[in-house]
């Protein structure tokens, strides 16, 4: 691990070094620089006018694996509800725990999270850490990650699980910087070998491959989990878990960002929580073909998807994208209008319970995977899947 060094005998306390420091890791103390969480960036290295400042590259030291026990998973809250992604870590961590013959810990950071935590308790998990205060009630980088790798730093557990919301997107990598460790993002599996190794599986090269990557030497082993592609826990009869409400000490957590407001966006049945996914794809031909979409959508009571290529050509909004570079889902009900089936849109939906594919093309990958497939103009299929289910919805 590297260490910065200051000869304070060269220094002239110009200040220079923080304000150039992007991540506004220096502090100027009696007007000469101490750095908190440096990221080694070497910024100020270059920029000091005296050469005072010089980061020293030290050998990293072998890691005692056998210090490192159980499997943890960051808990991850909203406004007192867990994210539902946090239910698939913890069913995904009992396995792997049980797996280890170790136990399963959770990690909870918020305000008033008190009921979040019995939930936790409900569905096996052994020991949850809990860090309740007001500063914490909105999700910042720099107060959950230092708490987060203080904490892993004392418990020591071999793997640690996060969400790939935005939130854990954003957290884990901070978190495995801090502990020097490796990060596996947007895993879809997850095993262990006889060694303990955590087999971290994820699409490679645009969804062509999948790759199974390990972190044989430095512990804790990391990963994201994507939502919708792990199996949910299930309540367990007995629970046995504890409780252990940690203190949050304010005065030394580094926090440069401050919530101004929180504005929550209303919008239609998000296609990652919806029973019934319809999408379209270039076979569309144009924005308008969402439309018809939408209607049906709307009488199964789901919500609109789309492929890559129609949120590239502009037709529809970001959020409904489906795939490896957009959303994974997983409804009960996944109807593809116009899409082929390209690699990186199956990653994204081939674990649908039902899949029902439209395609004028018989040849379409889509139809590989499909439960049913319609060889047929969508512009044909969907208006008298319309009509069917108006038809039945009167008579009902």
């Amino acid at each position: 691990m590297p260490e910065i060094n200051v000869e304070k005998e060269k220094c002239v306390k110009c200040g220079l070094c923080a304000d150039v420091c992007p991540f506004g890791c220096v502090m100027l103390v009696d007007g000469y620089p101490e750095f908190k969480d440096c990221r080694f960036c070497g910024i100020c290295v270059s920029r000091c006018p005296v050469s005072a400042i010089s980061i020293e590259k030290r050998e990293l030291k072998e890691v005692d694996l056998s210090q490192y026990k159980g499997v943890m998973v960051f808990a991850e809250q909203r406004g007192g509800k867990l994210a539902p992604v946090v239910y698939e870590l913890v069913g995904k961590g009992l396995e792997l725990a049980e797996k280890l013959g170790e136990p399963l810990q959770a990690v909870l950071l918020g305000e008033d999270v008190d009921e979040c935590a019995q939930e936790l308790l409900k569905y096996g998990v052994m020991k949850i850490y809990v860090y309740s205060h007001p500063v914490l009630r909105d999700f910042r980088d720099d107060p959950y990650s230092q708490i987060i790798a203080n904490l892993v730093r004392e418990v020591k557990p071999s793997i640690l699980l996060i969400g790939a919301t935005s939130t854990g997107r954003s957290l884990a990598p901070r978190v495995s910087t801090m502990l020097r460790t490796g990060l596996t993002a947007d895993c879809t599996g997850l095993e262990v070998d006889e060694k303990g190794n955590l087999l971290q599986t994820r699409p490679a090269f645009g969804g062509n491959i999948m790759a199974t990557i390990l972190c044989p030497r430095n512990r804790p082993q990391m990963a994201t989990v994507r939502y919708k592609v792990m199996k949910r826990a299930e309540p367990k009869p007995n629970p046995q878990g504890e409780v252990e409400n940690r203190t949050v000490d304010t005065r030394s957590l580094l926090d440069r960002t401050q919530v101004l407001e929180f504005r929550r966006q209303e919008a239609e049945v998000s296609i990652v929580d919806a029973d019934v996914v319809v999408s379209g794809g270039r076979g569309l031909g144009g924005p308008e073909g969402f439309k018809l979409l939408g209607e049906l959508a709307s009488l199964l009571g789901g919500a609109v998807g789309a492929s890559r290529s129609a949120v590239d050509e502009g037709w529809i909004d970001y959020s409904h994208q489906v795939g490896l570079s957009g959303r994974t889902v997983r409804p009960k009900l996944y109807i593809a209008c116009g899409i082929s089936g390209s690699v990186q849109h199956l990653a994204g939906m081939q674990t649908s319970d039902v899949i029902v594919a439209i395609n004028k093309d018989p040849n379409a990958p889509i139809f590989n995977v499909a439960t049913y497939g319609i060889v047929g103009d969508l512009y044909e299929v969907v208006p008298e899947l319309i009509k069917v289910i108006k038809e039945g919805k009167a008579s009902g």
